[in-house]
Parts: structure tokens; C-alpha cells; sequence
């Protein structure tokens, strides 16, 4: 029998079960590819010929326009997404987006040492990128869609993340009176491309050699005020690499003010919905689950047209902006035509909710874009979109560290979930992102912080 390694989620009448929930799904948010060309519907030439040019503003007048660069699984639910008074900005076609140099340089050194090992296993990794972008030969490849995953696994995302979040409801246009705030911080504890981490003969390991944890995140409650002060502390371990029957997986701890005491919650379904939303943590960042618990097939490429560096503010200094009549739509805001891959995952496992989950990942940066996940019947169930913003395009607001002078990394800005058999969905929206949180006055990587930060017992000190 397979074992899951997987989260506690909601139980709107257990509210620690119920934080533990929504709040891993906000952290693990705050946690690279060039393919053999299989031709989807859209190539290189039809970009080149494309109806519309960088800097247009394309009116609801203009959206079927669009349609050959957006994801054919959209289109029928377009609705939630395209309206009358929106004002798409046409951005870069096919902006580079280079990567920290440190991450390219392990990248190199281990170039060809990781293989997919037994059940889509990860063997072998160090750092950097997993697998060398140029190598994966999508059409004659069997690993191919798992090496794509892997390669989104092992992408860059800087030294991890701190972040601001508001994660709100919508019911068919209505806003629904509950809603969460606070911040978030993660770290890379494993894997790390900066020098000092080999010189000193931690192979990697950010606290200690072997150490086998991956990453550490936590989240702090601010409002609504009944669950203010709830802290919440997860580590992701090496051993999620493995095969699924092998991985330790995540360990998760929560501190909830009114039970006034931490609980710790490991091996639970990361694949039920949160309460009261249509998120299972599963879906963050589209897919963050155990990669060798699904099936993976890679099934061609496509120019698409997403939403990968916005240049709105967002909440909580554009309020009023308008997300569309659904509350859910990134339409009025700077879309970019990106050469993407496109993946579908089968689920091992027969009791998962989902028949199947198509990814469009972005093939230069790894970043996922699109995501449609469809139930146990085959009917599409919901859409996933994602927003970015580019670190050098506001320097000031994203400071490098010693072995890393430029973060160069895409972070997250915003998410939104369309149940399109319902009509209900959920925004998450990041603002006050820092590349890289633990860093003393030297602007160095300060290890006696991060060792603070993720000690179980910071869990009731902060929330007290």
C-alpha cells in the first residue's frame, strides 16, 4: 500500500485542523524547460503572426483575438475571465528571464548525475536544475513528463520567500465575508547553490550536513481576529524525492490560540478541499504533491498568452482594482506571449478526487501558468491561474546576499481558483515579497535566525 505524504486539511469544526489546512496551502506557495517541439495548436510562426503587438490594449471587443493563444480547455469557461470594460496590456513576446548565476553554474556541475529512478522517483539530485532542458525529448522520451515535473521541483525560487497574503472567497461574483491575512516565510534548507554551503562541506545543507529536511515554512494569522496569533511551521523532507512508499514527505505543526497548544499533524490529505474553498493544498502553485505518486506524460508545447509579470499593485494598495465580474480574473492586467509545455498528470492512487490535471508550465522558467484539473467523471472541475512579478524589474524591493548579488527569480504575486461547475473560487494575493528573509546586518545568510524560525517551539511564543 502506498503511504501518503501528504498535509492535515479543513475541518471547519476543528479549527486547528481547519488552519493547518489553509495555511499550508499559503506556504507551499511560497515555495526550466526546452523540448524536442511536438506541436499542440500554436507555434513559433503563428506568434510571429500574431493579431496584436507588444503594448496594445485589447478591449473585450478583441477576445476572440486571443483564442489561439490561450489554453483550449479555457475557452468554454471564458466567462469567469474576459468582460466588457477589461484592458489586457500585450506585454514582451518571449521576454528572457534569466536565472541567479550560482543556480546555472550547479546546474552545469551536476549536469547529468539526477536519473528518474523506480515509480518516477527523483536519484542522484545535488542542486540546480534537474535535468538539462535541452536533453528532454518530449515525443520519444517515456520520463519526459516526469523530468518536466522535476525540473518545476528543483526551479529556482531564490533563498526562499517572505511574504504579505490575503486570501479571500467568492461565491459567483460575491465576495464572501471570510477571509485570511498575514505573512508567510520559507527557506531552502537543502539543495542551496551558494558556495559557501560546499566550501564549508555541507554539500548543499543550509543548518548542518545530512540534515534531512528540504525546506521550512511558517505562516503567522494577523485577521480576522478570531484567529489571530494561530502560527503555523511545515517542513518538507529529502525523502519526498523517493518513491511515494519511501517519502517521509511533510510534517506540519500549528499553534491555534483558542485551543492553546500546538498540535502536530503528519501523513494527511493533502488532496481534500479546504474548508469552505475550492483549494486543496495539492493545488498550490498548480501541483505540490509527491511527484512519484502520479503518472506523468508530456503532451506537446504551445505560445501562450498568461500573466507572468503583472504590473498591478494588488491588495493592499489597489483596493478597488477590478478583478472581473467573478472576482477572479486577471484580464486588466500586462499578459505575455510565453513558449509553454504542456502535461498531464494520472493519479496512482484510485481514491484521488481528480481523473486527471492538465499543467502548462512555462518552458524557460519553469513556472506553472495554467492548470485544469477534471474529476473522477472526466468533467473539467477547475481552473487555476497564476500571476508573477520579475525581482529586477523593482531591484530595491528584492536584495541579493553575498554568493547571490540578484535574486533573478519570477515570485508570485497572485493565484486564483475557478470552480467552473459552481461558479465559487478563491484569490490569493502576495504583496511585501522579499527573495531572500534571513538575512543579520552584514546582509549575510544569518543561520542563528533560521534556526529560531523553525523551531516548533517559536509556535507558541509568537502566538501568544
Amino acid at each position: 500500500m502506498t503511504r501518503r505524504s501528504t498535509l492535515v486539511v479543513a475541518d471547519p469544526g476543528n479549527p486547528s485542523r481547519f488552519i493547518a489546512g489553509i495555511f499550508s496551502c499559503m506556504s507551499t506557495l511560497i515555495l526550466l524547460v526546452t523540448l524536442s517541439p511536438v506541436s499542440v495548436h500554436a507555434s513559433s510562426e503563428v506568434a510571429d503572426s500574431a493579431p496584436f503587438k507588444e503594448g496594445e490594449i485589447m478591449g473585450f471587443d478583441r477576445v476572440s483575438e486571443l483564442r489561439p493563444f490561450l489554453p483550449e480547455e479555457l475557452w468554454p469557461h471564458r466567462q469567469f475571465y474576459f468582460f466588457e470594460g477589461m484592458k489586457l496590456e500585450i506585454g514582451p513576446f518571449k521576454r528572457v528571464y534569466p536565472v541567479a548565476e550560482a543556480y546555472l553554474a550547479k546546474s552545469e556541475e551536476f549536469r547529468g548525475v539526477p536519473e528518474i529512478g523506480p515509480g518516477g522517483s527523483l536519484v542522484g539530485y545535488k542542486a540546480g536544475r534537474a535535468f538539462p532542458t535541452e536533453e528532454i525529448d518530449c515525443a520519444k522520451d517515456p520520463n519526459a513528463g516526469a523530468k518536466i515535473m522535476w525540473n518545476f521541483a528543483t526551479r529556482w525560487h531564490g533563498d526562499g520567500a517572505a511574504v504579505s497574503f490575503y486570501y479571500s472567497y467568492w461565491d459567483r461574483g460575491e465576495r464572501i465575508p471570510l477571509f485570511f491575512e498575514g505573512t508567510a516565510r520559507g527557506i531552502v534548507l537543502a539543495g542551496r547553490v551558494e558556495k559557501q554551503f560546499w566550501d564549508n562541506g555541507n554539500e548543499g545543507d543550509l543548518i548542518r550536513k545530512n540534515d534531512k529536511r528540504a525546506f521550512a515554512h511558517g505562516v503567522d494569522v494577523e485577521s480576522p481576529p478570531e484567529y489571530r496569533g494561530t502560527t503555523l511551521l511545515s517542513f518538507v523532507y529529502k525523502d519526498a524525492m523517493g518513491p511515494a512508499f519511501e517519502a517521509a514527505g511533510i510534517d506540519t505543526w500549528v499553534y491555534v490560540p483558542i485551543l492553546r497548544r500546538v498540535r502536530r499533524f503528519s501523513g494527511a490529505q493533502r488532496t481534500e478541499a479546504i474548508a469552505g474553498t475550492d483549494f486543496a493544498v495539492e493545488d498550490s502553485n498548480s501541483f505540490a504533491g509527491v511527484i512519484p505518486e502520479f503518472e506523468w506524460e508530456c503532451l506537446g508545447e504551445q505560445d501562450l498568452l498568461a500573466p507572468v509579470n503583472s504590473k498591478v499593485q494588488g491588495y493592499p494598495y489597489e483596493k478597488d482594482h477590478d478583478f472581473g465580474p467573478y472576482g477572479l480574473s486577471f484580464a486588466n492586467d500586462r499578459w505575455e506571449l510565453r513558449s509553454t509545455v504542456k502535461v498531464r498528470f494520472l493519479p496512482k492512487d484510485p481514491d484521488h478526487p481528480y481523473q486527471s490535471k492538465i499543467i502548462y508550465l512555462d518552458k524557460e522558467t519553469g513556472k506553472t501558468l495554467y492548470s485544469f484539473a477534471y474529476d473522477r467523471k472526466g468533467d473539467l472541475w477547475k481552473i487555476i491561474m497564476h500571476n508573477g512579478r520579475w525581482s529586477e524589474d523593482t531591484p530595491d524591493q528584492f536584495k541579493g546576499w553575498p554568493d547571490v548579488p540578484r535574486p533573478k527569480t519570477l515570485v508570485s504575486v497572485g493565484d486564483i481558483i475557478t470552480n467552473v461547475q459552481t461558479g465559487t473560487g478563491n484569490r490569493i494575493e502576495f504583496w511585501d515579497i522579499h527573495t531572500t528573509p534571513f538575512l543579520n546586518k552584514k546582509g549575510s545568510i544569518d543561520k542563528g535566525k533560521v534556526r529560531r524560525y523553525i523551531a516548533t517551539g517559536r509556535l507558541t511564543t509568537t502566538g501568544h
